[in-house]
């Protein structure tokens, strides 16, 4: 058994494709993406169109509603079984998407994290406040060296999680990771990565896809949500990116004027995020997208992977 993995930062074109290996291969996409899950959070999120999902069938988008968690661990039990349902229909696993936390807890486990402390998270939120993220990211520094090499100090969500489990826990984030299980996959991988050579091209791109999610209506998408549901800043949902610019705007702490801007900055932030981790994956096959004739490149390379390995369900 085989499945695709198809990875990228943000605005890489990893929809492109997924589709365009759906059109090649009887194949099924799982979105590996923390915000897609989420009902309602359509734009923001760049949803693959209806047209799109009705063409190809697509799994783990719009199963949650914004106000719930779904975590790392759902994850994997979620793409593990519906891997196994796509091979018993005889067709092709492609698991595609920027979160990569979702990839490592599939891949390599989960480190045995504790849930989130409201209290704890609050202090920290607190301190944050009177002091700055970068001093509590100084405060992880001497406490958790490892993690603090690899968050940025104005990485705020990721600082506050990592001094989370350590106030709650007395254990570090590398010391949890270090205890992870790492049991095999129970089907081969094809590991391909989109990763533009040109950093500019990718921002550019970015800058484009911001700027069309606030013209189809980003903000007024949010505002729809909050009448709908009772959120609140700090839900996981509400912390993607592009919906954590417009709730300061709706919320008066952030000018409408700099909505874009600030948007298209954290959207940059995040591929830089993303780009780190795919650098230090290993058994990946890298390719410039979307570069002239990347697209043919991959799909040939993914033929000549899983061709043989497609075929019909025994009856």
């Amino acid at each position: 058994m085989k499945a695709v993995f198809l990875l990228g930062p943000t605005a890489s074109g990893k929809t492109e494709v997924a589709l365009a290996l759906a059109a090649r291969f009887p194949a099924e996409i799982v979105s590996v993406d923390s915000a897609q899950v989420y009902r309602g959070m359509d734009v923001g999120t760049a949803k693959p169109d209806a047209a799109a999902r009705s063409r190809v069938p697509h799994h783990l988008i719009d199963i949650v509603d914004p106000v719930e968690a779904y975590s790392a661990g759902r994850f994997r039990e979620d793409a593990l079984r519906l891997v196994r349902e796509i091979h018993g229909r005889g067709r092709l696993p492609i698991l595609a998407g920027g979160t990569m936390l979702y990839f490592r807890a599939l891949t390599r486990g989960l480190a045995p994290l504790p849930p989130a402390q409201p209290e704890v998270r609050a202090e920290i939120e607190r301190r944050a406040a009177e002091v700055g993220w970068g001093a509590l990211h100084e405060e992880l520094a001497r406490v958790d060296p490892a993690s603090a090499a690899r968050i940025k100090p104005a990485d705020a969500q990721r600082i506050q999680r990592a001094l989370e489990v350590h106030r709650s826990t007395g254990r570090t984030l590398t010391e949890l990771h270090a205890a992870a299980h790492m049991p095999a996959l129970p089907f081969e991988v094809l590991k391909v990565c989109l990763e533009p050579a040109r950093r500019a091209e990718l921002h550019e791109r970015i800058e484009v896809r911001f700027r069309a999610m606030l013209r189809t209506g980003l903000v007024e998408e949010l505002v729809a949500l909050r009448a709908r549901y009772a959120l609140d800043a700090h839900m996981p949902a509400m912390r993607a990116v592009g919906y954590r610019q417009a709730w300061d705007v709706l919320e008066g702490a952030a000018s409408a004027a700099t909505l874009e801007a600030r948007g298209v900055a954290a959207t940059r932030q995040l591929a830089t995020r993303q780009l780190t981790w795919l650098r230090a994956m290993d058994g990946v096959r890298r390719y410039d997208a979307p570069a002239h004739g990347a697209l043919q490149a991959i799909t040939d390379d993914v033929a000549r992977s899983v061709e043989t390995a497609l075929t019909p369900p025994a009856r």
